[in-house]
């Protein structure tokens, strides 16, 4: 009689809340669809101006939106509206083509007709070598193993600053063809250049406009691996507190 007593005062509170409820799943999704977007960093290729256990908001409108704007990806919007196209530099969450659902996380090195190359693992920009200044050593791991990295500086056309780092200059694909970046793509690059799945290989190329989600603007929370998110008697060990609320650059 209890339990059915209480299972009929959870049917009344579900009808008499379900409106809201509703209400407040589909103000849920919009925000998430139309405005900002929550994401976390499961892998080291954006080492150092992003680490494992970052958590940042990225913002849907900064590019217009795109049926992978959408959750699932749903094929409501035909093309890209309220397009603005990204700078360089700026640090982009997108589809990456060859399945168009997983999300990537790079930075925008080139634009449409954009000649991009690395030579002996410097970066030129049609035909310019790009200017970089060596800050110091950098450890983190490769392979699994802490490995000694070299910091540096790296400064793009449009005056961007952003950290890289190089293992070595005669890494995989530290020379490469000629990329030429078709109309309406973009060429990106992760600034952990030797550990990095990015346009210089053929499983990611050029990404087009309409892969697009949104620009990386803040970390809200970062977490160093101690602990996990949900165990929060041990915050005080694992929230990187010096990261919290920093804007991407």
């Amino acid at each position: 009689m209890i339990k059915n007593e209480k299972t009929n005062n959870f049917t009344s509170w579900l009808k008499e809340n379900a409106k809201a409820l509703l209400w407040a799943a589909l103000i849920a999704l919009s925000i998430r669809s139309f405005a900002v977007e929550p994401f976390n960093i499961p892998s080291g290729s954006m080492i150092p101006s992003l680490l494992v256990g970052d958590y940042l908001f990225v913002t849907k409108p900064s590019y217009g939106y795109s049926r992978y704007s959408l959750p699932f990806g749903l094929p409501l919007l035909p093309n890209r509206l309220f397009y603005s196209q990204p700078e360089r530099g700026d640090v982009v969450v997108f589809k990456v083509p060859y399945d168009n659902s997983t999300d990537y996380i790079k930075r925008v090195i080139g634009l449409p007709g954009d000649k991009i190359q690395v030579k002996e693992g410097r970066l030129y920009i049609n035909g310019q070598q790009i200017e970089r200044t060596f800050k110091g050593k950098y450890t983190t791991l490769r392979n699994r193993t802490p490995a000694e990295h070299s910091l540096y500086e790296e400064v793009l056309p449009n005056g961007v600053r952003h950290d890289i780092l190089e293992f070595s200059d005669e890494e995989v694909q530290d020379n490469t063809e000629v990329f030429t970046v078709p109309e309406d793509h973009f060429f990106m690059m992760g600034d952990n250049r030797d550990n990095s799945m990015d346009s210089r290989f053929e499983r990611v190329g050029f990404v087009p406009k309409e892969n697009l989600v949104g620009k990386a603007q803040f970390i809200f929370y970062s977490n160093n691996g101690y602990s996990p998110f949900i165990a929060f008697w041990n915050w005080g060990k694992s929230i990187r507190t010096e990261r919290l609320f920093t804007r991407i650059k």
